[in-house]
């Protein structure tokens, strides 16, 4: 069954109005005079058979019934005018906006995205970093997912974790994921070097309290069960909402993280920290390249897909990094 809308420019008046408890400051906003808006008020509550607007003491209130639908007319309006302007950069193949986490776009994409800029000056990248909260059912904390999350918040592309499955998109494995220890070169050799496993009681442990797994477990827990180390507790430390402030903490030698090597690759690279242990530990996750497959084939996209994946490939192939 179609349902018959009231005129557009009726409800964009009383948006406007609505928002600003104002005819007057509508009408500046929308380039009319108020009694053209008083017009398209009056024209709306005629075509709804509702009142949504009282005076009272020189300004004007909302009635029950109008407060209620004017959050979802905001809404509305505001996915309309970001949709207008999707289709007016429709067609230009040199913006290109990529979604990726904080810390993955921070310690891995931004130190190698000025090789792209450089090698297409014409495509104009706009980088949106974002989180989304979830709770951990293992120990009640707020903690940071993006786990098999396939919606691109209005990006061209986006950089996600999980294990392949997204629905309905286009997907390309970027990264595997592998977990490590990871310390500062002073505090992993210092006066408590840290030797074995079982040092790490003499050190602050690290938490990335985004970095759960499937089974729930942080990383601490993760790595040291596939170590075969027991008597380490890890209940103790200091904890970050993101997994690039616990490797910059340990780096500052606040204490000894388990991290993602992808992650801390410049930091190991430049000796600013070392993998004090040989065991790593891979995961079911990955990081992947997510984009509709119906855009896939844009030259920006197809662009900086394929250069992510050679970087990807290039960093793979690297030699084993720095250790003690």
């Amino acid at each position: 069954m179609t349902i018959a809308l009231p005129p557009l420019n009726s409800l964009r008046a009383f948006e406007a109005a609505a928002r600003h408890l104002s005819f007057r400051k509508a009408a500046e906003e929308l380039h009319v005079t108020p009694a053209a808006i008083s017009h398209q008020l009056k024209t709306l509550e005629d075509s709804l058979g509702v009142e949504l607007f009282r005076r009272a003491n020189r300004r004007v209130e909302l009635t029950p019934a109008a407060r209620a639908a004017a959050s979802h007319l905001h809404e509305g309006f505001a996915s309309i005018f970001k949709a207008v302007e999707r289709l007016r950069e429709g067609e230009r193949s040199n913006v290109l906006t990529v979604s990726a986490a904080p810390s993955f776009a921070g310690k891995w994409l931004m130190p190698r995205l000025h090789r792209f800029v450089g090698r297409f000056p014409e495509i104009d990248v706009r980088l949106s970093a974002r989180m989304r909260s979830s709770n951990s059912p293992s120990r009640g904390l707020a903690v940071y997912v993006d786990i098999n999350d396939s919606s691109l918040d209005d990006a061209d592309l986006a950089i996600r974790l999980g294990d392949g499955e997204f629905r309905g998109m286009r997907v390309d494995r970027l990264l595997d994921l592998t977990v490590a220890p990871m310390a500062s070169p002073q505090l992993a050799q210092g006066t408590r070097a840290l030797k074995t496993p079982a040092d790490l009681q003499r050190h602050t442990l690290l938490h990335d309290d985004r970095a759960y797994f499937e089974s729930g477990r942080l990383n601490w827990d993760y790595w040291l069960d596939a170590a075969g180390v027991m008597g380490i507790d890890t209940s103790h430390g200091v904890h970050f909402s993101h997994a690039s402030l616990a490797i910059d903490a340990a780096v500052d030698g606040l204490g000894v993280v388990v991290s993602v090597l992808a992650l801390a690759g410049a930091d190991l690279a430049a000796g600013r920290l070392i993998l004090p242990f040989e065991l790593s530990v891979p995961s079911d996750f990955s990081y992947y390249i997510v984009c509709d497959p119906v855009q896939s084939n844009r030259p920006a996209i197809k662009a900086f897909c394929d250069w992510l994946l050679e970087e990807a490939k290039v960093a793979t192939a690297q030699p084993a990094l720095a250790s003690t």
